[in-house]
This record gives structure tokens, C-alpha cells and sequence, in this order.
């Protein structure tokens, strides 16, 4: 997937990383960058062009991909954090989670293969998380709608083979963004996680582990789940 004068599309690109990955994008020579929010009103990087795009809202998904037909790259970057247990969270905030990082992401893959196809195959980028590997207490939702998530990415990449359609998934710990307000545990500069995660595409890479979180917990699968998780989480 050659970066170069591709024609990327970046959902929930008003901030975080979404908005590097509009910027580095345009920096590493695409030759036009769709950057798309709920609300198109905050994406402030120079040089895109603006759409609304709702990941939950399947007519704005539909309007978006028909609008934007010369796509050739797609990032799936857009996401939420509730804070939902599962047990005794809001149940309509654990649907929220499910709803943009699993069915989101999915609809949104489903409007822009064709558009791929039609442009030569192309690429695709779904933003993961470490969380997809392990749960912990105040964000099991979240875990949850992301370890789908990564199962579709492994889904859609078979499905699309055949068209010709690189999947790539992203997979970090924490990043320094809004979406991390509060955390005080080590966090990436989100510009090193959008420059790794490009360097993968760059490179056909099925996988870009960014950091030492999503490396470990995905060493860690083959293990006891006993010797990853604390006593008192189990």
C-alpha cells in the first residue's frame, strides 16, 4: 500500500489520532485526505476536506462513501470510552461501545469496499487497542467492543483478499490524547503511534504493535490468564 498519492479517508479526525493521521497522511504525500467527524465544524488541519461522518448513523456512513468515491485508503480510527463494567454497567453505554468500535467500524467497511475495489483494492486501517487481549475493572465495555473489533479486522482482511485490499491493524496501550484525560500511567505521543502505524502500511504489514503494552499482552495470551491478571481481579 503505497501512501503516495493515495486518497485516504480518516474517521473521528477533529482530534487524537485521527487528526495525525490527517496530518501525517498529507505529509507523506496523499494526494487528498477526507478527514470526517460527527462534528465537521472542530477538524482544523489544513489542507483536508471536510465530511460528516457518524460512525453509528448508517446514512451518514452511505452519504460519505458515495461522496468520497475515489478513496483508496480507509483509517477506522473513530471511538469511545464509557467507562461501562459489564455486569452492573448502563447497558445502553455498553451498546454504545459495541455499536461504534464493532458495528461502526464494520458499516463503515462495508460502504467503502466497494469504493476499494473499484480503486484498485487499496488499504485499510482499524485503530485496536491492547485492551483487546485483557479486561480491567471501569473499562470491560471498551474491552469488549475492541476485542470484536480486532476479530473483524482478522474477518474482513480473509473477505477482502480477493479484491485486493490490504487490513491492517493497529494496536496500542495508552496514547496521550482527550480520550485519556485522567489516566497517569506511561502513555505514546500519539504522533509516534500514527508514524508507526504508517510505516506498517507502508510496509504490508498485517499488524503494527506500537508499544510495550500491546507487545506484552499479546505474549501473554499463550500463558495461564492466571499469570497476567492480579489476585484481586480474578
Amino acid at each position: 500500500m503505497d501512501i503516495t498519492g493515495s486518497v485516504a479517508l480518516v474517521t473521528g479526525a477533529n482530534r487524537g489520532l485521527g487528526r495525525h493521521f490527517a496530518q501525517q497522511l498529507l505529509e507523506r504525500g496523499a494526494s487528498r485526505v477526507y478527514a470526517t467527524s460527527r462534528r465537521p465544524e472542530l477538524v482544523d488541519v489544513p489542507g483536508v476536506e471536510v465530511l460528516r461522518v457518524d460512525v453509528t448513523d448508517p446514512e451518514s456512513v452511505a452519504a460519505a462513501a458515495a461522496a468520497a468515491g475515489d478513496v483508496t485508503l480507509l483509517v477506522n480510527n473513530a471511538g469511545i470510552t464509557t467507562g461501562a463494567n459489564l455486569v452492573t454497567g448502563d447497558l445502553a453505554e455498553i451498546r454504545r461501545e459495541m455499536d461504534t468500535h464493532f458495528y461502526g467500524t464494520l458499516d463503515v467497511v462495508r460502504a467503502f469496499a466497494p469504493v476499494l475495489a473499484r480503486n484498485g483494492g487499496g488499504g485499510i486501517v482499524n485503530v485496536l487497542s491492547a485492551l483487546s487481549w485483557f479486561s480491567t475493572d471501569g473499562a470491560n465495555a471498551y474491552a469488549a467492543a475492541k476485542a470484536a473489533a480486532w476479530s473483524l479486522t482478522n474477518g474482513v482482511r480473509i473477505e477482502l483478499t480477493g479484491q485486493g485490499t490490504q487490513v491492517t491493524g493497529v494496536v496500542l496501550g495508552a496514547a496521550d490524547t482527550d480520550m485519556m484525560a485522567g489516566y497517569t500511567g506511561p502513555m505514546s505521543d500519539p504522533a509516534d503511534v500514527v508514524r508507526a502505524a504508517l510505516d506498517g502500511v507502508q510496509a504490508g504489514d498485517w499488524e503494527v504493535l506500537v508499544d510495550d503494552w500491546s507487545r506484552g499482552v499479546k505474549a501473554s495470551l499463550a500463558a495461564d490468564p492466571r499469570e497476567f491478571y492480579s489476585p484481586s481481579a480474578v
